[in-house]
C-alpha cells in the first residue's frame, strides 16, 4: 500500500515572504508543514525572531516545523561547529522543529582523502548524537551530489550512522536533485527522514554544470525524474513529507508563487 503524497514547503520556496505570510500560503496549499532556514538574510533565525514566536505562528495555523536548514559544514567538527550545533538545537527545540538538516563540506580545494573524509564524518556524527538526544531532535543528514561535496551519497551516510550507533537520532535526506547529480541508484526509505524536491528543466546543461540556480518547481519539463524517485520511495515504505526546495531566482520572482506551487502539486499528484 503506497503512502499518499504529503507536501511541505521549505522556506526557499519564497524566501522574501514574511514568515506569517509564508505560513498562510502553506495553509492555503493544504501543506501542514514547513522548513525554516538559518541562511537567509533578514529572515527568522538570522533576523532574530524568537523561537517561541515561530512556534506560536505555526501552532495558530496547525503547521509543523519539520526542520531548521542547516548546520554547515557539519562534518568539519571543531569548537565553532559545536557552538553552532548547540545554538541551532536550542532554537529547534524552542520553536518545535522536529530536527536539524546537516549539510557536508561542499567547496573546491578539499584535499582530504576518502578515508580522512569518512573519519571526519564519523567523528562529527559521534559528537552530534548526544546533543541531538539531549535536545530531543533528529539530525537529517543531507548528502550533496555536487562533485566537490565531501559526502555525495546516502550509502556513505547510512554506513557512518550505523557505525557510530546513531540510528535513534539520525535520518538521511533524500534530495531528488542531489540523488540525480550523484548518479545514485540506491534508496533507503526506512532511514529517510525527509525528502527535498525540486526540478531541473535545462536539457543542455552538462550534469557537472548544474547548480542550485537551476532548481525550479517540478513540472512537465523536469529532467531529474522526480515522479519516478517519489514513486520508488513511497512504494518502498517512505511515508513522510515531500518538501519543495527550489533555489532558482526565476521561482522567487514569480508574481503568484502560490499558484505555481499549486500547479506543481497537481502535476505530481497526477504523475
Amino acid at each position: 500500500m503506497k503512502s499518499p503524497l504529503r507536501f511541505a514547503l521549505n522556506r526557499m520556496v519564497a524566501p522574501d515572504l514574511a514568515l506569517a505570510d509564508f505560513i498562510q500560503m502553506a495553509k492555503a496549499l493544504k501543506c501542514d508543514a514547513i522548513e525554516i532556514r538559518n541562511d537567509l538574510k533578514n529572515r527568522e533565525i538570522e533576523y532574530g525572531m524568537p523561537a517561541t514566536r515561530v512556534r506560536e505562528l505555526c501552532a495558530a495555523q496547525g503547521i509543523t516545523v519539520l526542520s531548521i536548514n542547516a548546520l554547515y559544514p557539519f562534518d568539519v567538527w571543531n569548537d565553532e561547529r559545536r557552538a553552532q550545533a548547540l545554538e541551532l538545537a536550542t532554537y529547534a527545540r524552542e520553536c518545535g522543529a522536529q530536527g536539524l538538516v546537516m549539510c557536508p563540506f561542499n567547496e573546491p580545494g578539499d584535499t582530504r582523502t576518502d578515508a580522512q573524509r569518512a573519519a571526519a564524518l564519523r567523528t562529527a556524527l559521534s559528537e552530534l548524537a548526544p546533543i541531538l538526544r539531549e535536545y530531543g531532535i533528529l539530525g537529517f543528514v543531507e548528502p550533496l551530489g555536487f562533485e566537490v561535496s565531501a559526502l555525495r551519497r546516502k550509502r556513505v551516510a547510512v554506513e557512518a550512522i550505523k557505525s557510530i550507533g546513531g540510528l535513534d537520532v539520525f535520518r538521511v535526506v533524500h534530495d531528488t536533485f542531489h540523488h540525480h547529480l550523484a548518479g545514485e541508484h540506491e534508496y533507503f526509505p526506512e532511514l529517510t527522514g525527509l525528502v527535498h524536491i525540486s526540478g531541473v528543466e535545462d536539457r543542455d546543461a552538462p550534469l557537472n554544470a548544474i547548480g542550485d540556480g537551476h532548481r525550479v518547481l517540478v513540472g512537465e519539463g523536469d529532467i531529474l525524474g522526480n515522479a519516478a524517485q517519489i514513486d520508488t520511495l513511497l512504494s518502498t515504505g517512505y511515508s513522510g513529507y515531500l518538501s519543495f526546495e527550489p533555489f532558482a531566482e526565476s521561482v522567487h520572482g514569480l508574481a503568484d508563487i502560490q499558484q505555481a506551487v499549486g500547479a506543481s502539486i497537481a502535476h505530481l499528484q497526477k504523475s
